[in-house]
């Protein structure tokens, strides 16, 4: 009955500090964890979720219209030497250079194939004279084949070795030598230098 101020206070505080606290809600204020998107990037989420291919027919199709895409990119990298669609045989500093440095020089090999139809020819006369002639130019076609390529493969080599000293060079002289075996207008990539250039 003559209980102090003070203590009514706290036993008040006390019997009715349970009852008042409120229950938890979120507050609408407060972050949610993840940063709300743009409305570009949600807008072309709901287009990729719509866009998806509906069944296996579909989804070939799109792959084969994915790959011509790719062939045709491709097919204009070999034309104009353009390293970011280039086949994965033709990429890298070390094959441009070996293309170059085949292309900036005449080599035997590279009438290889207008020879060999004139040798054909030749064998189909009925004259044996005339075989004997395609035979031997048969030959002597071969042998100065085979020791222009080793010449042109030993330059290539030490011309990579000095400009290339610490790249993988690994396939890149067989890969030049290759090279000399077709026309000149007929390689892919296109040639890039002109005869007697230097790479």
């Amino acid at each position: 009955m003559f209980r102090s101020r003070s203590k009514d206070g706290q036993a008040t505080d006390a019997t009715q500090a349970p009852a008042a606290e409120p229950q938890k809600t979120r507050d609408p204020e407060a972050p949610k964890g993840r940063p709300t998107p743009k409305r570009s990037e949600a807008q072309s989420q709901r287009r990729s979720l719509a866009q998806a291919p509906a069944n296996r027919k579909e989804a070939a199709k799109r792959q084969r219209e994915a790959r011509r895409a790719d062939m045709a990119k491709q097919r204009e990298a070999l034309a104009s030497g353009d390293e970011r669609y280039l086949p994965a045989r033709d990429k890298g500093r070390v094959r441009r250079f070996a293309r170059d440095f085949v292309d900036s020089r005449w080599c035997v090999a590279e009438f290889f194939l207008p020879v060999a139809i004139v040798i054909l020819v030749l064998s189909m006369v009925p004259s044996q004279q005339m075989r004997n002639i395609s035979l031997l130019l048969w030959l002597f076609v071969i042998a100065a084949i085979i020791l222009d390529s080793i010449g042109l493969g030993l330059r290539l080599r030490k011309a990579l070795n000095e400009r290339f000293p610490d790249e993988s060079k690994r396939g890149a002289v067989r890969y030049g030598l290759m090279r000399t075996l077709q026309l000149r207008p007929m390689r892919l990539p296109k040639p890039q230098v002109k005869r007697g250039e230097r790479p």
